[in-house]
């Protein structure tokens, strides 16, 4: 699903006015019937009180039409318009007078704490004061009706963005927004709703088709696209009947030390499960038992060293090579790690000491054969790009990284980012067990795994990550978040993959008893 910017999403407007010949104040009204369709449907004419709080931008506009039809279907409705500017917008304009001829309960004007209505729990509140073309902070006492939302604990219903929240920056006060329960998103989710700083200001979203063009949705490249199970499939490769190991290539996965064969087992376990033909797995001396005992499907090389990686050495052509799960940044394993790279113009998948020894010798990033993927947590990251104001600002520096050095960036989190050739795609899949060591390692693994069967560097970050949290996803049916351990994310892969092609079960539908005739 692609997610258009602000930008893109004005421009859309415009065509789609044009093309179906119709007014923005047409559009307009189409847009907030389906806000209003949406409460209607789970409502059912309950009389819980609504309060439905409008700017004078077009987002009040699409509030009072929502408003309109609430009230036209007997809803128990009160109309706010919060006066915070002289200027108001036409199709604001042209709603107002709408409503006023609609009730003779007209609008209440708010201008100052003072107004600010009564809100009880059990009531709903529509947030329609700001929207997408927000560029300054609210007024003062439009900050204090936020809270006054906030401190009532009301069901908030957001429409297409919380009030207060940019679509380019992080707002400089978590007191400057509203906090939405759920938010109802016009023709595409928002950038925010997955970033860390921003998609805490609404619990839920979903996305309400407002009949934009087609032919502009489609046609019209984002800067970001969102990664779900309809976009990941056409990268699915089928296996042949007659294929053999051979096929599907030869992953080496390279790591560990002393107390750390762990990650090299989780990472070779991810490799193999996720479809590569053969992997070898070369890790220092110490882990040569471990390794052969608990994956035997693995082939074992050892470092000299007993204990860490002191000199990469070995005697075929992977197709692929993971690197740095517990490897440690010991002088020695940095030395060998410079020495392999110099040489080195196998496809690489680098991530935890790996990316902390590029960290520390940057210059060693130029020696990365290109497409290479690495793989940071946060902290990892910021060691790489540096440190960052606000997650936008983070994602214009992982980008112009990525570009710098030709490579393909995975920055895990909830909704891991991949980062390449300008794009950003976002991850759906996962929770909050992956939270836990060693998941990582299962995801350097999978990648590496999905490269050596031919999938190209950027194909294999997205799918596998789709993938990965997509194992999670399944594994916590079983022992929920905080049981989790990424072993049992290794043993879901093959499910993950089954699940591709599962089709949504269909409610069933009990049949009318009826008597026997007597």
């Amino acid at each position: 699903m692609k997610i258009f910017s602000k930008e893109q999403i004005y421009e859309g407007d415009q065509l789609t006015s044009k093309k179906q010949n119709i007014s923005s104040t047409e559009l307009m009204e189409r847009a907030g019937i389906q806000i209003f369709n949406w409460l209607h449907v789970r409502m059912q004419g309950a009389q819980v009180p609504i309060h439905v709080f409008c700017g004078i931008g077009n987002n009040g506009g699409d509030g009072l039409v929502v408003a309109r039809h609430l009230i036209t279907h007997g809803y128990n409705v009160h109309t706010y318009v919060v006066n915070c500017s002289d200027k108001r917008s036409k199709d604001f304009l042209i709603n107002y007078d709408l409503i006023k001829q609609t009730t003779k309960k007209w609008p209440e004007m708010l201008g100052c704490q003072a107004d600010f209505p009564e809100i009880h729990k059990d009531d709903i509140i529509v947030d329609a004061v700001f929207g997408i073309g927000l560029n300054r902070p609210a007024n003062d006492w439009v900050k204090l009706l936020f809270a006054h939302f906030k401190t009532s604990k009301a069901f908030t219903l957001s429409i297409d963005i919380p009030s207060g929240v940019y679509t380019d920056k992080a707002p400089e006060d978590d007191n400057d927004v509203v906090w939405a329960n759920y938010t109802l998103s016009f023709q595409s989710p928002k950038l925010v709703f997955f970033l860390p700083e921003t998609s805490k200001f609404t619990t839920q979203w979903e996305v309400l088709d407002i009949g934009i063009d087609r032919e502009f949705l489609f046609a019209t490249q984002t800067e970001a696209e969102l990664i779900g199970k309809h976009e990941v499939l056409p990268i699915y490769k089928p296996r042949e009947k007659f294929a053999h190991k051979g096929d599907y290539g030869h992953s080496l996965i390279i790591g560990g030390s002393y107390g750390k064969i762990g990650s090299v087992v989780l990472a070779s376990k991810a490799a193999l499960s996720i479809g590569a033909g053969l992997v070898t797995s070369f890790l220092p001396k110490c882990g040569y038992q471990i390794m052969q005992t608990v994956l035997p499907e693995a082939m074992v090389i050892t470092d000299e060293n007993e204990t860490l990686i002191s000199d990469i050495v070995f005697d075929f052509e992977p197709d692929v090579i993971g690197l740095g799960v517990g490897m440690g940044t010991d002088k020695v394993t940095i030395t060998a790690l410079e020495k392999f790279l110099k040489n080195n113009t196998t496809p690489l998948v680098i991530d935890a000491d790996g990316l902390n020894i590029l960290s520390k010798k940057k210059a060693l990033l130029k020696l990365l054969p290109e497409t290479t993927v690495l793989t940071p947590h946060p902290k990892e990251l910021e060691r790489l790009i540096g440190a960052w104001k606000d997650d936008f600002d983070k994602l214009n520096k992982a980008k112009a990284f990525s570009k710098k050095y030709k490579v393909v960036l995975v920055i895990k989190g909830a909704h891991t980012i991949t980062v390449f050739n300008e794009k950003y795609y976002i991850n759906t899949t996962g929770n909050p067990g992956m939270a836990t060591a060693g998941t990582g390692d299962v995801l350097t693994g999978v990648i590496t795994g999905l490269i050596s069967q031919g999938y190209d560097a950027l194909a294999a970050s997205v799918f596998g990550i789709y993938l990965h949290g997509k194992a999670a996803d399944i594994a916590i049916e079983d022992v929920g978040y905080q049981s989790l351990i990424a072993s049992y994310i290794n043993d879901a892969l093959g499910e993950a993959y089954i699940d591709l092609f599962k089709q949504p079960e269909q409610p069933q539908v009990e049949e009318e008893k009826t008597e026997e005739p007597k």
